[in-house]
């Protein structure tokens, strides 16, 4: 009879964490090239179709894994899960706009800044204590998102950094939120981001004369990006993560962020311009200096799900 050490067991739940993780990065990184494939579709009508099927996968999902609704989960976190579903609707809606009206290059580069803007909003909602080199870090990042906005001064490409910074603030509060109302499980959070974001975003597609009946071709690119992009995503990321260091769960998101112009330029020839390149790499050292530090301050302990 084989026997399992636990220290396998450990072993093989970080090997498979890591695996889960990556792929979601590697799905998240194909919304670029997702919202580039749709021909007529605005902001509104993708997120609308986007969060139709993100809401039905999310919500058979958690009724499979708990064997209650989405809705049992909400009602027991309360408003933060409100707060945290509203601030994601602004998030998806920054993040669509941003990619279309600029590089998607640069739209996932400030995406990336999420995580910093979280813990500055840890520290002012919640006192939670901000690492001495997570500041160096942060005025790192700032100095490179200067050098990426630079050569942005005025139109579409200025307002859409304007808007990927907005979908990482709502990112961040999203995070901050569920903090506040102690929930370890994101995705009842995110089923009623959906929820809302389907009601929010078919009012104002009646208001302003957007036709609610997209083309095949955009209705099918938007809701498969609902289920593949970012539903089966949050799902491997919320299997994975259980047993990772957030050291690690920081480098690995940084696939996200170098796939994501990499679909572009291979599928699409999209490239880049030079402030961006320079100001992402001086903000993915900022990201990976940040998360290797503090894996060496302390390290978590890696356990078995």
């Amino acid at each position: 009879m084989t026997h399992v050490l636990p220290s396998q067991t450990a072993e093989h739940s970080h090997r498979t964490g890591l695996i889960f993780v990556f792929l979601a990065g590697v799905l998240w990184s194909t919304v670029g090239l997702g919202i580039r494939l749709i021909e007529e579709a605005v902001v509104w009508q993708i997120l609308l179709y986007r969060s139709v099927s993100l809401s039905a996968l999310l919500f058979a999902v958690v009724w499979l894994r708990t064997g209650k609704s989405p809705i049992s989960h909400i009602r027991r976190t309360g408003w933060p899960a409100v707060i945290a579903g509203l601030s994601l609707v602004a998030a998806y809606a920054g993040g669509i706009y941003a990619i279309q009206a600029t590089s998607v290059a640069n739209a996932m580069l400030l995406f990336a800044t999420a995580p910093f803007m979280t813990a500055v909003l840890g520290w002012v909602v919640l006192q939670e204590a901000v690492r001495k080199a997570t500041w160096i870090a942060i005025f790192v990042a700032l100095a490179g998102i200067g050098i990426m906005v630079a050569d942005k001064s005025a139109g579409a490409a200025l307002s859409g950094s304007l808007a990927a910074i907005g979908s990482a603030l709502g990112f961040a509060i999203f995070t901050v939120a569920l903090r506040w109302g102690k929930s370890g499980e994101m995705l009842p959070a995110v089923f009623l981001s959906g929820v809302f974001a389907i009601l929010i975003t078919a009012v104002i597609c009646l208001s302003l004369g957007l036709p609610l009946v997209l083309s095949p071709r955009d209705g099918g690119i938007a809701m498969g990006m609902g289920v593949f992009q970012v539903g089966a995503g949050l799902i491997l990321y919320t299997l994975g993560s259980r047993t990772l260091p957030a050291a690690e769960l920081t480098l690995l998101s940084l696939a996200e962020v170098l796939l994501g112009p990499f679909w572009v330029w291979l599928f699409l020839g999209e490239t880049a311009t030079l402030n961006t390149l320079i100001g992402g790499a001086i903000l993915l050292a900022a990201i990976a200096g940040n998360a290797v530090s503090g894996a060496r301050r302390k390290p978590p302990p890696i356990t078995a799900p």
